[in-house]
């Protein structure tokens, strides 16, 4: 059965993210020595996150974390059958989907809080925060900043080989739907 899981809005959030988080890491990697783009689309992020979480508390039931987010044993019984040739066909995120969902929400929102307070030797791309807080706190701040740029990376390389199993082993599309709100999903069990 088709069904329309994905709103325009949470498309638009999940693309403009996607090219936000492209092209910061980008700049942050091999950008000029002034990274004022850098910070602009940190701020972008930001504002888009808090987009997602209030969107994740009331927008569309499809977009509602409490649509998708599930327990531990759910994710460990989804996971077991990860490898099964078939399409999950489940609607919107399944368990699995879903923690990489919120993983990416969380070390986005830490790569965004912490560049605030960044203070790097370099006296020029300095943190708008980075004043309100002792040396050793942006000197932190650096630190997991850089971490979190790592861990960015690996999620979205998790993310990208996860979209493109599903595609070649699954059977499953899931690019479509994120570009026009559809999904084939198995229809509800009686």
């Amino acid at each position: 059965m088709r069904v329309r899981v994905w709103d325009p809005a949470l498309r638009a959030y999940h693309w403009l993210l996607a090219a936000a988080v492209t092209v910061t890491w980008l700049l942050g990697q091999f950008g000029p020595a002034s990274m004022t783009l850098h910070f602009w689309l940190g701020y972008s992020i930001l504002g888009l996150l808090a987009f997602r979480l209030v969107w994740g508390l009331a927008g569309p039931a499809p977009a509602r974390f409490a649509s998708f987010v599930r327990g531990p044993g759910a994710t460990l019984r989804y996971a077991r059958g990860i490898f099964v040739r078939q399409p999950s066909l489940t609607a919107g995120h399944n368990p699995l989907g879903a923690l990489s969902a919120v993983a990416m929400i969380a070390v986005l929102a830490m790569q965004g809080v912490t560049g605030l307070f960044v203070d790097p030797d370099d006296y020029i791309n300095v943190g708008p925060l980075a004043g309100s807080v002792d040396a050793a706190t942006r000197k932190l701040a650096i630190r997991l900043h850089h971490l979190g740029a790592t861990l960015a990376v690996v999620l979205v390389g998790l993310h990208v080989a996860a979209i493109l199993f599903y595609r070649v082993w699954k059977r499953e599309d899931l690019v479509r739907p994120m570009l026009t709100g559809w999904k084939l999903v198995r229809p509800p069990r009686d």
